[in-house]
């Protein structure tokens, strides 16, 4: 009788292996919601696999920037809560965030903006004020213009 809860544990540890989760505890927030039917990126959100194969990467990175002197911190994912507590005060004011639905990913001083605006001039001016930040190092706005069309980043719905 004692197996049963241990068979349990290890069935439900399996299935977490694939589930998408923010295992890394990245940044990532909405800070936008004007555009109806914007599917929700996965952000950094990733399987149990995805997390192994993304580890070493993430450890050589961090410490590669403070070796070369581009960091004061010993690794560059330290500089990302600050960078998006930042960001978010400076979206909130920026005139280039609406009409958007968008998420905001930060990751190794790289911020990410996801999602859907309504006009060609905002992903660039978006990604311009990321790079304005001290610490970011790089901004990607991977947005959708306008309805319909392809998507340029993953679904958290998988598709």
């Amino acid at each position: 009788m004692k197996l049963l809860p241990l068979a349990v544990l290890l069935l439900a540890g399996a299935a977490d292996e694939d589930v998408a989760l923010n295992r890394f505890n990245d940044p990532f927030e909405q800070v936008s919601s004007d555009i109806a039917d914007c599917p929700e990126p996965r952000g950094p959100r990733v399987t149990a696999a995805e997390m192994r194969v993304q580890a070493h990467h993430r450890a050589e990175r961090g410490t590669t920037c403070w070796l070369k002197g581009e960091c004061s911190e010993p690794n560059a994912f330290r500089y990302d809560a600050a960078i998006a507590a930042e960001l978010g005060g400076r979206l909130a004011t920026a005139g280039a965030l609406h009409p958007s639905s968008l998420w905001v990913t930060v990751q190794g001083r790289v911020v990410y903006l996801e999602g859907c605006v309504a006009r060609e001039d905002q992903g660039p001016a978006l990604e311009a004020l990321a790079r304005g930040l001290p610490q970011v190092q790089q901004a990607l706005a991977l947005v959708r213009v306008g309805q319909g069309g392809p998507l340029p980043y993953r679904r958290m719905d998988g598709q």
